[in-house]
């Protein structure tokens, strides 16, 4: 049985091939010139062929070296690529992202087809959660959040945008483009108890006393919206795609509520080239609401 080539050998001769020379080689190898040459001949005879023409102290490639060295460069750069993967496993794992269950729904899920477009060579893993997090029990990377709790000193934040929220109902409460609001049955959500109260001090309305019906879930209120049960409270980033497509109005347009959305990480987000990526794409997606919705305050 025939040994193949030693591995050494056919890095000299890739050496060789890529610069040109033999002395060039071995000055890139810290060898000498006549250990270069000599590697090369035993890969010679070891092939059964010639892979170099030597020419007044010149070299050239022959049609077999050049066929071999297609395959070594190849293979050389797969091994580079494998060890780099091997010393910096973070780069190449997926990044996992917790977001807020509505936020994923309705925001982040359907705009990650422009992060991939961006970002091909990263992977993300949505975690869908709310409020305090445990980044290494979940194994969490980083979190999309809402300022609505206190996290530990030692958690990495970094401000994304400005909460803006704003009633939202179905296109049938209208009346001549206006709604009475102390006439209507205003939709709660128990995740988010002062919503309501919030958006009266922001816009300075006093809407007086109404009916009204709690829900679990953030997006159970949207949906009772949608369904013309009466009139919610709605992240502009949440409700964005029902207004686009007629199935929610905003007769009040939205405002700033005050709190604002972080994104946490455990870890120095600058030190990681995966959070930093996402950092800045999600900033742009976030401040790239349009200015219909979020019109500017006077």
């Amino acid at each position: 049985m025939t040994r193949p080539p030693l591995l050494n050998a056919l890095r000299f001769f890739d050496t060789a091939a890529r610069l040109g020379s033999f002395v060039k080689a071995a000055d890139e190898l810290h060898l000498t010139h006549g250990a270069v040459s000599r590697q090369i001949r035993l890969l010679e005879e070891s092939l059964g062929t010639a892979l170099f023409e030597r020419r007044n102290r010149a070299i050239f490639l022959t049609p077999q070296g050049m066929l071999l060295q297609a395959a070594t460069r190849q293979a050389f750069e797969q091994l580079g690529a494998a060890m780099e993967a091997l010393r910096n496993p973070v780069r190449n794992a997926p990044l996992v992202v917790s977001c807020e269950p509505t936020l994923s729904m309705k925001w982040l899920i359907p705009r990650l087809g422009d992060f991939y477009r961006r970002h091909p060579d990263l992977q993300l893993h949505i975690f869908a959660a709310g409020g305090p997090v445990a980044f290494q029990r979940d194994g969490i990377d980083v979190a999309l959040r809402r300022d609505d709790f206190t996290w530990e000193p030692s958690v990495h934040a970094e401000k994304v945008c400005e909460e803006w929220i704003g009633p939202v109902c179905a296109p049938a409460l209208m009346k001549r483009r206006r709604i009475d609001l102390s006439a209507q049955r205003l939709l709660h959500t128990a995740s988010r108890k002062t919503a309501w109260m919030n958006w009266r001090r922001a816009a300075k309305t006093d809407i007086g006393r109404t009916n009204s019906q709690t829900y679990e879930h953030f997006y159970l209120s949207l949906q009772a919206a949608c369904s013309g049960l009466g009139v919610a409270i709605g992240s502009v980033y949440m409700v964005q795609e029902e207004i686009d497509s007629g199935r929610l109005v905003a007769p009040f347009g939205f405002v700033r509520d005050g709190s604002a959305y972080y994104l946490l990480s455990s870890a120095p987000i600058e030190n990681d080239p995966r959070r930093t990526a996402f950092l800045g794409w999600i900033r742009q997606q976030m401040h790239e609401t349009p200015e219909s919705a979020c019109p500017q305050e006077t």
